[in-house]
């Protein structure tokens, strides 16, 4: 096991250094970065780099009304005064020390953006997560056990098309008919403008009826895959021999479903719980954030990419790439502390 672990722990760093090469190469080759925009803003055009793209030469069109001298102190600035090589070399150092560089745009720490942003994803994630699997696994159960009925027709029906539906094209609609239309639920944010002046009861429930959108639209379409997958797993158990034996030994059907068939049939599914976990926070909820202005990683990323924020795209896909790559190793191994049969060696 522990020559396991270490050959997985060693085969993180080819692929982060893939990822990482890959995202900054095509970095290089995308118009409308940092340098262009200020050369566009300098020359009172619109920011967004398409005023300001490379010409055949490879000069900037801004040299028209700036300088060389000052073309190459925007450069400087930026840190583009290097070549490419040698700036991937020294990112890639900083980024051993976990030194994820500072924001073009906001001038702060990206370690301090992405904690500030943190909580805000945390929430989203963790209400997902649990919410989720709190209708999954007993929904599965009960559509396991009522195998062909129609139960099980208009529940799988039901998942289906919940799972068919994009959260953001759900998370539109909501939006449009719950906080535009009925106004029941506030269109942005996640507290009101005076949280802080409420007391503790007033600010759950302000709390609670901000982020029910968001959470439903996320909810909707992620636990259709538990939930035929706790069915499907409750099925393939079911027809086993231990659950005759338990039923000829006089069990109630309600001992052997939860005592017995439960114990084997959540393997695969507790052993999905980190990514599933981990994938909450920062994999779903990136256009749902947007969509509702709920200032998170997902909108951090977002804004990053959009106004060509390297550092901050760079810093983020680092960490997010690294945490994936050791939440998948943890997926592995849970295999192993929940089935002792399973063995990596």
């Amino acid at each position: 096991m522990a020559a396991y672990i270490l050959k997985r722990l060693l085969l993180i760093i080819p692929t982060l250094l893939g990822v990482l090469l890959l995202t900054f190469v095509v970095i290089q080759f995308v118009p409308g970065g940092p340098v262009e925009q200020l050369v566009s803003q300098l020359q009172g055009r619109d920011s967004g780099g398409e005023g300001a793209r490379s010409s055949s030469s490879g000069d900037y069109r801004g040299r028209q009304g700036l300088s060389p001298k000052q073309v190459d102190e925007i450069k400087a600035l930026y840190g583009f005064d290097k070549p490419a090589p040698e700036r991937f070399w020294q990112m890639l150092k900083s980024y051993a020390r976990f030194d994820l560089g500072t924001s073009f745009y906001q001038r702060k720490d990206v370690w301090q953006l992405v904690r500030e942003k943190l909580p805000v994803s945390i929430s989203l994630g963790l209400w997902t997560f649990f919410i989720s699997y709190l209708i999954a696994v007993p929904l599965g159960v009960a559509k396991a056990v009522r195998a062909g009925s129609r139960f099980d027709v208009v529940t799988t029906l039901v998942v289906l098309v919940g799972y068919a539906i994009p959260g953001f094209v759900l998370g539109v609609a909501l939006l449009v008919i719950f906080g535009g239309q009925l106004q029941w639920f506030p269109l942005r944010g996640l507290t009101s403008p005076n949280w802080e002046s409420m007391g503790w009861g007033a600010r759950i429930v302000d709390y609670l009826w901000h982020i029910a959108l968001p959470v439903t639209a996320m909810v909707l379409g992620s636990f259709a895959v538990t939930t035929m997958l706790t069915k499907n797993a409750f099925l393939e158990e079911i027809r086993k021999q231990y659950v005759l034996t338990a039923r000829a030994k006089g069990l109630s059907e309600r001992q052997v479903l939860w005592k017995h068939v439960l114990r084997n049939a959540l393997i695969p599914i507790v052993t999905g719980f980190p990514a599933a976990f981990i994938g909450a926070f920062f994999t779903g909820a990136l256009l749902i954030e947007t969509l509702f202005s709920l200032d998170g990683l997902g909108l951090l990323s977002y804004e990053s990419v959009i106004r060509r924020d390297y550092p901050v795209v760079m810093g983020t896909l680092y960490l997010f790439t690294l945490i994936g790559l050791v939440t998948k190793l943890i997926s592995d191994l849970c295999y192993v502390w929940v089935d002792p049969r399973v063995k990596f060696d």
